[in-house]
């Protein structure tokens, strides 16, 4: 039975000009996540990434770590969404660029919630099509997955926390706390069978305890 493991990026770099770059934490995370996956025995697995610079330095970093040799595809529909957008789209006011990261979370976290209900949304960065994006992103994943493959996708919070909502028919205040709690270079595992893709793991972030929990965060 495949599996796929669907990797949360490396902490990026809150409160940096660039938010999209990998903190160092973010790069020590990616590479004890591909030491993690290497561990595991995965095989000869399928690289997957979004287009953000902080996914695609994780993979990087990840298959590096990990000795994966297979090339690494890129596609944005496993991108995060545009939080900064959201925010200003569904706060008032939306929040400055000194925020501290607890004021922003309880803010992104209404937002978002806010975001799922919307109903009336149809534009292409409305919660419908980017659901719609990440579900048809994997099922082509899964179908092109054969017997003796495995997958390792790196992706974001977001997309982690809708799938699982795609998954369990969550509500969407369910999706909003799985957001919330989603850890850096935590591995959620899918089982790809003859009735569907279905949820194994969601956020295993083991490889980040005893000697290493300094690696644990967040944001």
């Amino acid at each position: 039975m495949p599996l796929i493991s669907l990797v949360r990026h490396g902490q990026a770099s809150f409160g940096a000009k660039d938010y999209d770059a990998l903190s160092a934490l973010g790069r020590e995370q990616a590479t004890a996540v591909g030491q993690e996956l290497a561990r595991r025995g995965l095989r000869d697995p399928h690289l997957m990434t979004g287009t953000l610079t902080r996914q695609r330095d994780t993979a990087r970093l990840l298959a590096a770590a990990a000795g994966f040799t297979s090339p690494v595809r890129e596609d944005p529909r496993w991108n995060e969404y545009d939080h900064v957008a959201l925010l200003a789209r569904y706060t008032d006011p939306a929040p400055d660029d000194q925020a501290d990261s607890q004021a922003l979370q309880g803010l992104l976290d209404r937002a978002l919630g806010a975001w799922i209900e919307d109903t009336e949304e149809t534009a292409p960065d409305g919660w419908t099509a980017f659901r719609k994006g990440i579900e048809v992103a994997l099922n082509e994943l899964s179908t092109s997955l054969g017997q003796g493959r495995d997958a390792v996708v790196v992706t974001s919070g977001g997309v982690l926390a809708a799938l699982c909502g795609v998954l369990l028919s969550l509500q969407p205040a369910a999706v909003v706390a799985l957001n919330r709690v989603t850890v850096n270079a935590a591995v959620t595992t899918l089982a790809v069978g003859r009735s569907g893709t279905s949820l194994l793991t969601f956020n295993d972030h083991a490889h980040f305890t005893g000697d290493r929990r300094g690696l644990l965060s967040y944001r």
